[in-house]
């Protein structure tokens, strides 16, 4: 029994840790993919609307309400139940097993960015289907009335996607996904792991303290965010777009929607939202992973562990 609740832990911590960090979040998310939406579209018309987060949040409220900023909640905590239940439970399964196997209590730098590729790479094909079916909802506030999809919930989304336009389309994006998730961790689970293991070299103290690990995932939130931003940016277009009048779609794949991107809206335009999207990527993995901490260091005590 012992056995199956050390291989179930790593898993139910994550997922809990992760959708905790998405309800804090949620509303910021909902304005970043707003933004990117927003400079997506930003050349075909004359009077483009403004990507200051600030005039993005006022216009969501005045236009659709508080509710709006938290629309696709279910979702997304899903989605969390799904992606962040494997990306981390992947993860800390596989640097556990690392270090039991060779008896060290860290692990080499490549060692944390292996495990970090498996995990983000498995993660992000499980959770694809709620990660779609969130951007549909955040964004459907953009489309003309007649042209919302109007989904009523999460369940009711999973239906109708499937129904109307095929099991695979749930997968759809799901390549910039899958890089986003590696690039996810590559940049967030690998720092924060590796500045904890520096800082305790450095104190000469291997004790986990609230101030290492504030620090690391402070250096996990800016190179999350900067590495992740444009596949999140490629991501979020692919996933919402819709057929034109002569049915159409405005990108054929990943590629061509990256060409097309960089020609519409300059290379930097990948990185649009970047503030924005700093203050959603570094709060989410600071809360996921502190909360992923303490939630393990007390499963330990109370299991007699620690």
């Amino acid at each position: 029994m012992s056995s199956i609740i050390d291989v179930i832990q790593p898993f139910a911590i994550g997922g809990l840790s992760g959708m905790l960090a998405t309800a804090v979040i949620q509303p910021i998310d909902t304005v970043k993919v707003r933004i990117q939406l927003i400079n997506e579209s930003k050349h075909l018309s004359a009077t483009p609307e403004s990507t200051n987060p600030f005039d993005v949040a006022r216009s969501i409220r005045a236009k659709e309400g508080i509710p709006a900023f938290y629309k696709g909640l279910d979702s997304a905590l899903l989605r969390q139940a799904t992606y962040a239940t494997a990306r981390l439970g992947i993860y800390k399964t596989i640097v556990d097993d690392i270090k039991k196997k060779h008896q060290k209590t860290e692990i080499s730098l490549w060692e944390k960015s292996y495990a970090s590729i498996i995990a983000g790479f498995l993660g992000s094909l499980i959770g694809n289907p709620m990660d779609l079916i969130l951007v549909r909802f955040q964004s459907d506030g953009l489309l003309p009335p007649e042209q919302r999809r109007n989904y009523k919930n999460a369940i009711d989304a999973l239906i109708r996607i499937t129904r109307e336009e095929g099991l695979l389309t749930l997968w759809r994006g799901s390549s910039p996904t899958v890089l986003r998730a590696i690039a996810v961790n590559l940049g967030t689970l690998m720092p924060y792991d590796e500045v904890k293991d520096r800082l305790n070299q450095i104190t000469g103290n291997k004790t986990e303290t609230t101030g290492k690990r504030l620090a690391a995932s402070a250096v996990s939130g800016v190179v999350g965010s900067v590495m992740c931003l444009p596949f999140d940016n490629i991501k979020t277009k692919l996933q919402r777009m819709k057929a034109g009048p002569d049915g159409k779609m405005p990108y054929k794949n990943l590629l061509d929607c990256f060409l097309k991107s960089v020609k519409n809206e300059g290379v930097a335009g990948l990185w649009v939202g970047l503030p924005t999207f700093y203050f959603r990527v570094a709060p989410h993995a600071g809360i996921t992973l502190l909360v992923q901490d303490y939630l393990t260091d007390f499963v330990k005590r109370a299991r007699g562990k620690h």
